[in-house]
C-alpha cells in the first residue's frame, strides 16, 4: 500500500472511528429496538420520494469542509432560509451534513431542514455512516434518504444498512471514488434496486490531497451502472460544469461548497439546472 493510500485510509478511518463513537453515545440514550420502533411509527410524516427528471440538483447544506474551511455560520434560521430557497429554485432534494467534527453539522440541522421543506422535496442525511442505527436516526429525523460511502463499509455492513433503508423506505445514494468502488456498486444495484430507490454517485475529490479532479467524472461516467440515476459529486461549481456533467451522462449533480459560498445561491441553482437540462435535451 502506498503512502497516499494510507493517508486516504487514515482520513476515512478517523471519520469512521468518530462515527462509531457517536453511534455508541446515541445507543446509550436510546436503544436500537426503540429507535427502530419510532422510525417505523405511522404517525411520522410520510417520507419524501426523490423524483429525478431530465437533469436535477441535490443542493447541500454544510457549514465547514476539510478542504474549504469555514463556509458559513450555522444557525437554525440560516438552515431554514437556505433549504427553503433551494426548494423554491428547483432542487430535487437537499443534502444536509450531520457530521460535527469536520463539517460543523448536526442532526438538528437535518430536523430543521425537514421542517423548512414542509414536504416539498426530500432531505438526505449526508455523513460518514457506519451502522444501521444511523439510517434509522435519519428516518426519525424526517429524512427521505441517506448517503453511504462504499470505501468505508464492508459487504456485510452495506447489506444490513441497505436492508434497513429498504425497510424504512429511504432512498440511498451509494458513493464511489474509483473503479474498484464501481465494481462493487454494480452488484449492489443488481441486488437492491428493486427493494429501495438507489442512486450511484461518483465523487471526484481526491481523498489524500482533498483536491477536486473533475476529469475523473468524465473518465468514469460510462463505467457507472445506467439502471439507476448517476450523480456527479464535487467538481460542479458553475452552470458550465453542470452542462459538462450532463453531457457526460450524469442525471444529477450534488453541489455543496459552491452553493454555500455563492452570493446568490438560488440564481446558481437555477443556472445549473437550466444548463444541465439544455444539454440533456440535446442528447435525447
Amino acid at each position: 500500500m502506498t503512502e497516499g493510500s494510507n493517508r486516504a485510509g487514515d482520513f476515512l478511518a478517523g471519520m469512521a472511528a468518530s462515527s462509531h463513537k457517536r453511534v455508541a453515545a446515541a445507543r446509550a440514550q436510546l436503544a436500537e429496538a426503540e429507535l427502530l420502533t419510532r422510525a417505523q411509527d405511522s404517525a411520522l410524516p410520510p417520507r419524501m420520494e426523490l423524483s429525478v427528471r431530465r437533469f436535477d440538483l441535490i443542493a447541500e447544506v454544510k457549514f465547514r469542509s476539510p478542504a474549504g474551511g469555514k463556509l458559513r455560520e450555522g444557525s437554525e434560521d440560516s438552515v431554514m432560509a437556505r433549504v427553503a430557497g433551494y426548494a423554491e429554485a428547483g432542487a430535487a432534494a437537499v443534502s444536509v451534513l450531520t457530521e460535527p467534527s469536520r463539517f460543523d453539522g448536526s442532526m438538528e440541522h437535518l430536523e430543521t431542514a425537514v421542517r423548512a421543506l414542509g414536504g416539498r422535496i426530500p432531505a438526505m442525511r449526508k455523513d460518514f455512516l457506519v451502522d444501521p442505527y444511523q439510517v434509522a436516526e435519519a428516518r426519525l429525523a424526517g429524512a427521505g434518504g441517506v448517503m453511504l460511502i462504499l470505501r468505508m463499509l464492508d459487504d456485510a455492513t452495506l447489506q444490513t444498512m441497505l436492508e434497513c433503508a429498504a425497510r424504512l423506505k429511504l432512498f440511498v445514494l451509494l458513493e464511489c471514488f474509483d473503479e474498484a468502488d464501481i465494481a462493487r456498486v454494480r452488484e449492489l444495484v443488481r441486488q437492491y434496486a428493486s427493494a429501495t430507490q438507489l442512486l450511484v454517485g461518483l465523487n471526484c475529490r481526491d481523498l489524500v490531497s482533498l483536491e477536486v479532479m473533475p476529469g475523473r467524472l468524465q473518465a468514469l461516467a460510462r463505467s457507472l451502472p445506467d439502471e439507476v440515476p448517476r450523480v456527479a459529486e464535487s467538481g460542479v461549481a458553475t452552470a458550465a460544469d453542470a452542462a459538462r456533467v450532463a453531457i457526460a451522462g450524469y442525471d444529477v449533480a450534488l453541489v455543496g461548497s459552491a452553493l454555500m459560498a455563492a452570493l446568490e445561491p438560488l440564481q446558481l441553482v437555477r443556472a445549473m439546472l437550466s444548463a444541465g437540462r439544455t444539454e440533456r435535451a440535446r442528447r435525447s
